[in-house]
């Protein structure tokens, strides 16, 4: 079993996603929306290389999910740990994304 943890970034935007949703009037969409972005990522616990390969970076180990709107970038660390490393709306720029 794949063991995912959340990069404290990622963390930090799905709590400005929520934030962002309420203050555009939704508690109850910006809970759901953070409840589909957590069930979306449990797959990589059995198929860690489900998502496709990021291409503003083309390299084998950081790929994405898609849920709705949102890109949810990880890092393939090896085939037992994927790091979720940022969650953000998909018209941001992917570029100024840090990956190291």
């Amino acid at each position: 079993m794949v063991k995912i943890v959340w990069t404290d970034e990622a963390m930090k935007n799905m709590l400005d996603i929520h934030d962002y949703i309420v203050h555009r009037g939704s508690k109850f969409y910006a809970a759901q929306t953070l409840r589909k972005i957590k069930s979306h990522v449990k797959v990589l616990s059995k198929y860690i290389r489900i998502g496709k390969i990021v291409p503003e970076f083309n390299a084998e180990n950081i790929r994405e999910l898609i849920e709705g709107n949102y890109r949810i970038v990880y890092r393939v660390k090896d085939d037992e740990l994927a790091e979720i490393i940022s969650v953000y709306h998909s018209y941001r720029d992917m570029n100024k994304l840090n990956v190291k």
